[in-house]
């Protein structure tokens, strides 16, 4: 009985002057039941306020403040790759997003340019960014160890100089290190080399981990810095401790697997982040923060950005990387795709 109500309301509900309107309606009669959603299937982060706006588009997304620029909208297209064959490609096609849509650009690993000048071009993305979208450059923590003790700290400026980078990515990451093949070990703390480099290096750093997150006592060393930013890169997303164990033995991949699963979430991180906002007060420098790391999608970042009682964006990297390599018109349509997802939680939803 339910079922024949249903048909034949939604027949009745056909319009006489909408020549779409009997295809249309029959395709709903024909999904009414595949459609429906079962409660304990509902997202329970957000109040849906249907009411309250009409239907928003991308212009309608508010500018935000980040690192002493001006965003269109908040996201941040997170540190990926430079160096290689596609890198060039991947950084152009990511450049151009960040320009057509307002975003911030944080380039891969920076390692190959700091002396050897062959894979410039491939960093080389302010000629097409502009001055207006902020651009950083990426250093690996045991590099920043190594160039402050052969007092190299010069050639990371010379670096910024030549890339007109808008400041420098510190990314710090003893698992990855640890279990990769060939990677450096670590004689000092990370946060040993960055009170040294922030002496030593006058421009604007961001420290972030590379998937695997950070815990309250890392997240409150670096809160009491004056550095520019922290980015979570939590656990979640592409956790970099565990591909570099792939590329390793079977052996070494069985005996270490269990690192892999050390974490933080994004979420977890909010939570620990909001209460070192209570906890620290005035002693905060660090006040701005790239929630990224299991972000799949505009509706967790919408979500974890207003949970955070900060300056906060969001980042992604996979998602943008792997359209970035189908080419521009598909990272094109996926960028327009989060960003009018983003337009509508904003007109739509309220965070719980």
């Amino acid at each position: 009985m339910e079922e024949k109500n249903i048909k034949k309301g939604l027949e009745l509900a056909i319009s006489d002057d909408d020549p779409n309107a009997s295809t249309r309606k029959n395709d709903h009669i024909q999904m009414a039941f595949k459609s429906q959603i079962e409660s304990g299937l509902l997202d329970k982060r957000f109040y849906y306020e249907p009411l309250l706006s009409k239907h928003p588009s991308i212009s309608d997304i508010p500018a935000t403040n980040f690192v002493g620029k001006t965003m269109k909208a908040p996201l941040w297209v997170s540190s990926m790759t430079g160096g290689t064959e596609l890198a060039k490609n991947i950084n152009t096609n990511l450049a151009k997003i960040c320009k057509e849509f307002g975003l911030g650009m944080g380039l891969g690993s920076c390692r190959k340019i700091l002396s050897d000048h062959t894979y410039f071009d491939d960093f080389n993305m302010r000629p097409i960014l502009g001055e207006e979208v902020p651009f950083f450059a990426n250093l690996g923590i045991a590099q920043i160890e190594y160039l402050i003790k052969e007092k190299k700290v010069y050639q990371i400026k010379e670096m910024l100089d030549r890339l007109s980078a808008d400041g420098l990515f510190v990314h710090v990451n003893p698992f990855q290190e640890l279990l990769q093949p060939e990677g450096d070990v670590l004689s000092l703390s990370p946060l040993t080399s960055i009170n040294s480099l922030i002496e030593q290096l006058d421009c604007k750093i961001i420290v972030k981990e590379v998937g695997q997150g950070m815990g309250p006592e890392s997240l409150k060393a670096l809160m009491r810095l004056p550095i520019e930013a922290i980015e979570f890169a939590a656990a979640g997303g592409t956790n970099f401790s565990k591909l570099e164990l792939y590329r390793g033995d079977v052996e070494k991949q069985i005996i270490f697997e269990g690192l892999t699963k050390i974490g933080h979430t994004a979420e977890e991180m909010v939570f620990f982040t909001n209460k070192l906002i209570a906890e620290l007060g005035d002693a905060i420098q660090c006040k701005e923060f790239i929630i990224s790391g299991g972000v799949k999608n505009f509706l967790d970042g919408f979500y974890l950005i207003n949970k955070l009682n900060a300056n906060a964006i969001f980042g992604q990297a996979s998602g943008f990387l792997k359209y970035a390599i189908e080419g521009y018109d598909n990272l094109k349509a996926y960028t327009e795709a989060q960003l009018k997802g983003l337009a509508i939680a904003g007109a739509y939803l309220k965070v719980k």
